[in-house]
């Protein structure tokens, strides 16, 4: 009987510690560009005013479990150089009834200490698609991750028509790739969120 208690007690310790190593994080920080192409010089935008959190495990500073990762961006805060060419883009990604692109983890899988597999959903200009994503993951301590990825799409991909200016002089590649630099810390250690005690 005492062995059965025993083993009992163990599984009971073993999940609490399990629960108890899974924390919020939230996003502190990021980076995101989207690079193209066009018959006449390669362009970039940036945006660095996404919001989102995630559930990780960790375990001796190091990320064991990846879970409900969500991640969004106000579609207008993308922006190049160039007024002209972020008005092209806007109306591309219609963002006056779209205003934010998402991002959902749907599955994530650890190929070593430093890169991982995640496999979720973007929904840009109303439409959703999945994509897998190579992620390097740099660790600072237990409370700061930084995950760095990018994804390489085409606005068909979206039903989007690519974009073009000058009456059709100026022609994007129909490719378009998404790289991204996120940083997430610990919900209750982040200075940017406000824990009422």
């Amino acid at each position: 009987m005492k062995t059965i208690q025993s083993i009992l007690f163990a599984v009971v310790i073993t999940l609490a510690i399990q629960v108890n190593a899974q924390r919020k994080y939230t996003l502190s920080k990021s980076t995101f560009e989207v690079a193209g192409t066009s018959n006449i010089h390669d362009w970039v935008m940036k945006s660095s005013e996404a919001s989102g959190s995630a559930y990780l495990t960790v375990t001796d500073s190091k990320i064991t479990d990846i879970k409900n990762l969500t991640v969004s961006l106000l579609a207008e805060s993308i922006k190049s150089s160039k007024g002209s060419m972020d008005d092209v883009a806007y109306t591309t990604l219609e963002t006056k009834t779209y205003k934010n692109i998402k991002y959902v983890l749907k599955a994530a899988e650890k190929v070593n200490e430093s890169t991982w597999i995640l496999t979720g959903t973007y929904t840009i200009a109303g439409v959703s698609k999945d994509y897998r994503t190579q992620v390097r993951i740099t660790t600072y301590n237990n409370d700061t991750f930084t995950l760095q990825g990018s994804n390489r799409m085409t606005f068909a991909d979206f039903e989007m028509t690519t974009p073009s200016a000058a009456l059709g002089v100026v022609r994007a590649g129909k490719e378009i790739t998404v790289l991204f630099n996120i940083t997430l810390t610990d919900y209750v250690k982040n200075e940017n969120v406000l824990v009422v005690k």
